[in-house]
């Protein structure tokens, strides 16, 4: 008689469930299928790491058609995956496959007839950061704070899920998450005054010099910033397409009022001026592309020089202010340093103003006193 399972009990015959945990301490899942013996050793087909696609295979050697469950969220989750997250920009794929791993492990098992919105209040009051590691594998973060933000990512993606499968026909419940509230968010505040910005930027190597400048002055992304080379430059504006939103500008070079070169008109100027061109503005000493972590690298070493050397001056508030900064409020400084909300709104590319004065504007409106 056959040993009676202790996993993967909801596995078809002969299909087997493999898991490792990794260094990052994620949990990998791989299927396989069990094919018997040869030369007295088990035989073992790998299937993948999708559920859906491994009984695909599974069926094609069993030589038996198999229907996936689509009853199941599994199957929602899998086919998401598969067919609508490619669709996304990189990043966001990136968190989203992330944010699909531990919905899954989450809801794993339940059908859609089983989620209330209860059970995602829940999932919303109860998820904890996890544990997070190094590289050479020591705990980074042993986890277990609370973790609105995620909780708020991972609803809406879930959100998203039910909504497709509406449209695939596994379902005709009405989305659990409607009327469901999400936790409070706080933007980020944080203001990089003048004396903040300058004093980074000028503990920073020529290169992050250049990307601070062009994040400023564009408005832009760290990951668009990056991207912007001498091709981008037509008709007298820097010509670009904004990696998450897809949405196209063209960043005048030369002021058509006054007719007199723009900070950002001078600085690409200098930029298209250098002895070696490159498809890129922003390059290493080897004049190759930035990548984003390279970029955040050589911004740490500058915050690290900037906090100790006020430090060092005994002002220890500008050290704490110091530390606060990040590459990103770049975007933030550039909103609020335009009088004009509208115009602030169109240069970063904003659906609407709202956007822009709630999260990106972070100085107060100037106004006269009484008298």
């Amino acid at each position: 008689m056959n040993r009676p399972r202790t996993t993967g009990k909801h596995l078809p015959p002969r299909m087997l469930e493999r898991r490792r945990t990794l260094k990052s301490g994620k949990v990998w899942i791989g299927y396989y299928y069990y094919a018997g013996k040869e030369g007295g050793k088990a035989k073992e087909i790998a299937l993948g790491t999708d559920l859906v696609e491994a009984k695909r295979k599974w069926a094609e050697l069993e030589g038996k058609p198999v229907a996936a469950d689509t009853t199941k969220l599994e199957t929602a989750f899998s086919k998401y995956r598969r067919d609508i997250v490619p669709k996304k920009a990189p990043k966001t794929q990136e968190l989203n496959l992330a944010e699909l791993e531990t919905l899954q492990a989450y809801f794993a098992g339940a059908s859609f007839k089983d989620v209330k919105t209860k059970h995602l209040a829940k999932y919303r009051d109860e998820r904890k950061t996890k544990k997070r590691f190094r590289k050479d594998g020591t705990v980074r973060d042993p986890g277990g704070k609370p973790a609105p933000v995620a909780a708020n990512r991972e609803l809406a993606l879930f959100s998203d899920v039910w909504n497709y499968a509406r449209e695939w026909g596994y379902t005709d419940l009405p989305n659990p998450c409607r009327g469901l509230r999400r936790n409070e968010e706080n933007p980020r505040d944080f203001y990089a005054d003048d004396e903040v910005w300058n004093a980074v930027r000028a503990e920073g190597v020529i290169e992050l010099q250049h990307a601070m400048d062009l994040a400023y002055l564009t408005g832009q992304r760290p990951s668009d910033v990056l991207r912007f080379g001498p091709r981008d430059v037509a008709d007298d504006a820097l010509c670009l397409r904004q990696g998450k939103t897809a949405k196209m500008l063209r960043i005048m070079l030369t002021d058509p009022d006054s007719g007199q070169r723009t900070e950002l008109g001078l600085l690409i100027d200098r930029l298209r001026s250098q002895k070696v061109v490159s498809t890129r503005f922003i390059v290493n000493e080897h004049h190759k592309p930035f990548a984003i972590g390279a970029l955040r690298d050589r911004f740490n070493d500058a915050r690290t020089a900037a906090i100790e050397r006020a430090r060092k001056a005994g002002d220890t508030i500008l050290a704490e202010r110091i530390a606060l900064f990040q590459f990103r409020d770049a975007r933030a400084k550039a909103a609020s340093e335009i009088e004009d909300i509208r115009q602030a709104q169109e240069l970063l590319a904003h659906s609407s103003e709202q956007i822009t004065r709630t999260v990106y504007t972070r100085v107060g409106k100037r106004v006269m006193p009484t008298k």
